[in-house]
């Protein structure tokens, strides 16, 4: 078969192989990306959509977080994708809950540059006309934005392919890759620097270099669902569960108070790694989530008292009824020897992993940094 040659090959359609092709191209150099699927299917559709500065922790990632922020601003314009930039709702529901946010507040907020606002007594009151004032508090994150992944992923495609000219090949399966070559069901290619981002693929490609990692995948139930009452949601909302699960304040003398909370009051939220997300989507439904199972593989059984107890939070947060109109299950990479790897996995060959759920929120940055690691 005829060799093809690019400046780089990119294996992955998902949120971190565009960052990649994006960071990539608008340098001028050519761009190969290389997806399995006719259209991506795995972790960055199956999402909430959320790109979320708040919630990261202090360092490295909610640097990239931040970076990334303006990049979603770009694409969004460029692409023509809804994208919401009123930021999150993060909800305490118990006293221990809102003592941590005082404190985030107090303290880590301004002294690390976190742009959020704490809303209590008429403030919150004034939040969609009283809806969510059966809480103690809201924490505001101005900074977190909000897309619909499904229609996003594929109009920043259109837009790499139209705009920068990217090449894409779907339905394209790469069976192996060395120095500069990738053999593939489509046939041989060559490229000055291959990218592999494979997502919680870690036994098709380079698979003896990955395996040191020791990564885990995390399967998630996720539910699409009508409000009872469409009231105009435009933020994304999380409630206290969130703050013993995100970085940016699982670290803090307060999440202990609320660890023994759930521990003693809802042990069950703990055991099946509950805490609630919600997403509204352009189309007036709600993208309601999510619990966090690990393992070598992702197991395709849900259980439906998960999503019984994700139902039932949502509903008490959101103080109505919701219709469920769509079940499925997200799986992502995780548990690795940090948030993320790049690993340079042979001469021309770069894989990057996500060991976490938010490559919504860094990608684009991480993208950005790591095609500045390769050229320059």
């Amino acid at each position: 078969m005829t060799q093809t040659h690019c400046d780089v090959a990119i294996v992955g359609a998902g949120i971190l192989g565009l960052s990649h092709a994006y960071a990539a191209a608008r340098r001028g150099l050519r761009v190969r990306v290389f997806e399995r699927t006719a259209t991506p299917l795995g972790a960055s559709v199956r999402n909430f959509g959320q790109a979320l500065v708040t919630g990261q922790p202090p360092g490295v990632m909610s640097d990239l977080a931040r970076a990334s922020r303006p990049i979603w601003a770009q694409w969004a314009q460029g692409a023509g994708f809804s994208l919401r930039r009123n930021g999150s709702l993060l909800f305490a529901r118990t006293e221990a809950e809102e003592a941590l946010l005082e404190a985030f507040c107090a303290g880590r907020a301004p002294a690390l540059g976190y742009n959020v606002e704490l809303r209590r007594g008429s403030a919150l009151n004034d939040l969609y006309q009283g809806r969510f004032r059966h809480h103690r508090a809201a924490l505001l994150g101005l900074d977190d934005q909000q897309l619909y992944s499904r229609e996003a992923l594929p109009s920043l495609i259109e837009y790499l392919r139209r705009e920068l000219g990217v090449q894409f090949h779907f339905s394209t399966l790469v069976r192996d890759v060395d120095s500069g070559t990738l053999r593939t069901t489509e046939g041989t290619f060559t490229a000055g620097q291959v990218i592999v981002c494979s997502g919680h693929d870690y036994q098709t490609l380079l698979a003896e270099a990955i395996a040191p990692l020791e990564p885990q995948v995390c399967r998630l139930q996720m539910l699409r669902a009508r409000p009872q009452v469409d009231f105009g949601l435009g933020h994304a909302v999380l409630t206290g569960l969130s703050c013993v699960h995100y970085g940016a304040f699982a670290d803090l003398p307060e999440a202990e108070a609320i660890r023994a909370q759930i521990r003693r009051d809802t042990p069950e939220l703990e055991e099946q790694g509950i805490h609630l997300l919600i997403s509204p989507t352009p189309h007036g439904e709600l993208i309601i989530g999510d619990s966090h199972h690990y393992g070598s593989d992702a197991v395709p059984f849900n259980a439906e008292f998960v999503d019984r107890l994700m139902l039932e939070l949502a509903e008490d947060t959101l103080g109505m009824r919701v219709e469920v109109v769509e079940r499925w299950q997200g799986v992502y990479g995780s548990r690795g020897p940090g948030p993320f790897s790049v690993l340079r996995a042979a001469d021309g060959v770069t894989a990057v992993l996500m060991h976490t759920g938010v490559g919504m929120s860094v990608g684009p940055a991480l993208g950005e940094r790591t095609i500045a690691g390769l050229f320059g």
